[in-house]
């Protein structure tokens, strides 16, 4: 079925072949395909991340990196981008065994035109929608504010997971924004219509967790003065996020494998599990690999949550989001604080652009709320921005300015010190006193409006900011 002009797929090709490249692009452009070219591997992997495509046709033979070569960058890369490999009888085995390895399927040359044609609208129906298509359905992911390549990536990778029941691993620094991750993958899934519960694993002290994720009956504990039902009962049918697992306890990583393997809780004091069915979502800024390899976190529950991963950049690596989520904050926490503000100045706008973020988005969230809260005129200054980063204001001078500005401090400060004696101050500075005079005259300051005022005199202050 040829595709409306708003709803294009985008197709990379590659072959180092002219004319075959020709036909293929014609061919699938009269198919309604938006079509990208390129001649070599390397010209591939360039626009690959230019055209954003969301399928991958290249031929196994190439000049320099083959094909399948080609194929494990983009795996690498893009590991949800599906790949269909091109190739002579002489290459069918390499193609046979890229396709045990991820690629899509092979088509062997001369291939039949529709056979491709269905080859491709098998592919493009099983791979993640455009996340750049402005027509497609954005809601689901509606938190989350970035213009990035990576984070669009991540996001069409999260978009299809969430069609899924796997469990998912969110790895990323903390303030990266895993807990809008997982919302917006339960907002995308079957169970969007269900709760979605997160609970912090290191955030609860160790004796009440186990009662918080599984509940408890009445009585089974001094404070157990009623039954009350865990974060599993209370996410049935829906999600629940398990935020910094690397920090929960290896007691209860026992338990919670228990929980995970049975598909059923039980309560602190119960005699009986209760079947729950939950979409276990965790996350972590730790490194769970290192973690068990020193015994800190169990390996058989590592393999029951990690069945996806995924990554989420931090702000460093997506600076083009910067300004974007900046301009956010600030309109929201306008209408939060009352106050009419329009925007960053440039130069506030470059500050937090150069910024180095280790605390990543909720770092930025906060910075840009002080900056707000502190604003007293439309576009919000540099020294407000220098003042949330705790960044030193520093005022970018030519060398003649710098130069200028020193050379009167110090002669102020050798007038203090000598109560406006001419004759001294030009000793201390070793230049006679016509030249002395000369430097006085150049810079405006007057010797006896120095005579008996001391260091702290109000004439010194307005001369040193004059």
């Amino acid at each position: 079925m040829p595709h409306t002009h708003a709803h294009k797929p985008r197709i990379l090709v590659v072959d180092d072949d002219a004319d075959m490249l020709r036909l293929l692009s014609l061919r699938l452009a009269a198919s309604g395909y938006e079509i990208t070219t390129a001649g070599s591997a390397e010209e591939a992997l360039a626009q690959l991340e230019l055209a954003r495509p969301q399928l991958v046709l290249s031929d196994v033979r190439l000049p320099g990196r083959d094909g399948l070569a080609l194929f494990d960058e983009v795996r690498t890369r893009h590991p949800a981008l599906p790949v269909i490999l091109l190739t002579a009888h002489g290459t069918i085995p390499d193609a046979v065994e890229a396709t045990a390895r991820g690629v899509f399927t092979y088509l062997t040359k001369p291939y039949d035109a529709q056979e491709l044609l269905d080859k491709v609208q098998q592919a493009l129906a099983l791979s993640a929608p455009a996340p750049a298509s402005p027509h497609a359905s954005e809601t689901w992911r509606s938190a989350i504010v970035s213009r990035s390549a990576r984070m669009a990536d991540l996001l069409a990778e999260a978009h299809m997971v969430a069609r899924s029941d796997a469990s998912v691993l969110l790895l990323g620094d903390s303030g990266s924004g895993k807990e809008l991750l997982a919302r917006a993958i339960h907002r995308a899934s079957p169970r969007a219509a269900r709760p979605f519960v997160a609970v912090n694993c290191g955030a609860i002290p160790e004796a009440l967790l186990e009662s918080e994720l599984f509940g408890h009956v009445k009585g089974a504990f001094t404070d157990a003065v009623s039954h009350h039902k865990g974060l599993f009962q209370a996410a049935d049918g829906g999600t629940l996020l398990l935020d910094e697992i690397g920090d929960m306890p290896l007691a209860l990583q026992v338990k919670l494998l228990r929980v995970l393997q049975e598909r059923a809780v039980r309560p602190v004091g119960a005699a009986q599990a209760t079947a729950v069915d939950v979409r276990i979502i965790s996350a972590t800024h730790r490194d769970l690999e290192e973690a068990m390899a020193a015994g800190l976190f169990r390996e058989d529950l590592f393999y029951r949550l990690n069945v996806v991963t995924l990554q989420l950049p931090t702000l460093a690596e997506r600076r083009e989001d910067i300004p974007l989520l900046a301009n956010h904050f600030l309109h929201t926490l306008a209408a939060k604080y009352g106050k009419r503000l329009s925007g960053f100045s440039p130069e506030a706008l470059k500050a937090l652009a150069a910024a180095p973020w280790p605390g990543n988005v909720r770092q930025l969230y906060n910075v840009v709320e002080q900056a707000c809260a502190l604003s007293t005129t439309p576009l919000v200054p540099l020294t407000l921005v220098q003042r949330a980063l705790r960044t030193p204001t520093v005022q970018v001078l030519s060398l003649a300015e710098a130069r200028q500005r020193f050379e009167r401090g110090y002669l102020v400060d050798l007038l203090k010190m000598t109560d406006g004696s001419v004759a001294d101050a030009a000793r201390l500075a070793q230049r006679n006193r016509t030249e002395f005079y000369r430097l006085l005259q150049k810079h405006g300051l007057t010797p006896g409006h120095f005579k008996g005022e001391g260091d702290a005199g109000p004439p010194v202050a307005e001369e040193r900011q004059g």
